[in-house]
């Protein structure tokens, strides 16, 4: 038992440095490919976020075809089972699927217009939204401390919002964008905590594992994400190929988006919501770390450490629970 006790330890801190990676460098690659001065096209985000979609499929039958015992006849007749059989149950996932895809999209617009400290310090306010809709969809009751992280969250990120205008007013050039940015942010942190409260309801209601339910997600998701392609950059494509503008880079944050949503299943598998906000914050410190030293797209002011701190206090005082038998609202 003591062996199980800790390979189960060892299993939640890999999952969780697994997951600081991911974030981390998934933000910061992403804000470097956007903003990389290249010759020729630049790729086009919504091909990125198709690809990702794909991958994510293609990573979860693998992962189905290791559960069924590396057999392709199980596998085949799990997935039939599982997907075709249900129609009703598949497309329950259209709609977090649709707002998975936009939100993917928004974090590109977002990352293409704020520097990446500044980005996954806002970001957190999807702490709020999902505990929002996890009171009002899921009845879920949240504790004083809770309410209490929540109101130092919002407090937090509007600190590092006062830095963002205090930098427009100097260099003007970037207000525009900046506002774009937060936007798009804004958005993506109500959608992000809508469609994961949904997603929660609809794995709670069921009993089908979270791979053949990423499976039917990544299918509606790589749908939508064509009809953005055909919509938003159809002339693009049409003149300069799928694939324009790819290079080593772009490939890198396309394979991190697409392990995202499994290193997240893999975490709330084996962590619980203490250790994901100290994931969180070691992530939105190398993020800064990185963006003034190495990216050169940031200067840190006592307003944005004030606000920052803020912020990664609340990660924590939302996970925290005073009674070891209550269970807090996964964020």
């Amino acid at each position: 038992e003591e062996e199980s006790q800790e390979m189960s330890a060892n299993l939640k801190y890999l999952s969780l440095s697994i997951l600081v990676f991911q974030t981390t460098s998934l933000v910061l690659t992403m804000r470097y490919s956007r903003t990389l001065k290249e010759e020729g096209p630049r790729y086009l985000s919504s091909t990125a976020v198709v690809i990702a979609e794909l991958l994510k499929i293609l990573a979860c039958i693998l992962l189905v075809y290791k559960d069924s015992k590396c057999n392709l006849r199980t596998l085949n007749r799990v997935l039939h089972d599982e997907i075709l059989n249900k129609p009703m149950e598949t497309l329950k996932l259209a709609i977090p699927s649709g707002i998975y895809t936009l939100q993917n999209n928004l974090l590109y617009v977002a990352l293409s217009n704020l520097d990446a400290a500044t980005y996954q310090v806002t970001y957190q306010l999807k702490i709020l939204t999902t505990a929002l809709f996890s009171v009002s969809m899921l009845s879920k009751k949240l504790g004083v401390y809770q309410w209490l992280s929540l109101l130092i969250l919002m407090t937090g990120v509007a600190f590092v919002q006062v830095n963002i205008n205090r930098h427009c007013t100097q260099r003007p050039e970037h207000a525009g964008s900046q506002f774009v940015g937060l936007m798009a942010v804004l958005i993506a942190c109500f959608s992000s905590g809508f469609a994961g409260v949904y997603f929660e309801k609809i794995l709670k209601e069921t009993k089908q594992s979270v791979w053949i339910r990423n499976i039917q997600l990544g299918f509606f998701g790589s749908i939508f994400g064509l009809m953005g392609v055909y919509i938003y950059d159809g002339e693009q494509v049409s003149k300069n190929g799928f694939f324009q503008g790819y290079n080593k880079l772009t490939w890198i944050v396309v394979v991190l988006q697409a392990l995202g949503g499994l290193v997240i299943a893999a975490v709330i598998k084996y962590a619980d919501n203490i250790l994901k906000g100290f994931a969180t914050s070691l992530s939105i410190i190398l993020s800064t770390l990185i963006s003034y030293f190495w990216l050169q797209d940031f200067v840190p002011t006592s307003v944005f450490f004030f606000g920052a701190v803020l912020v990664i206090a609340a990660t924590f005082l939302y996970g925290y629970d005073p009674k070891p038998a209550g269970n807090p609202v996964k964020a």
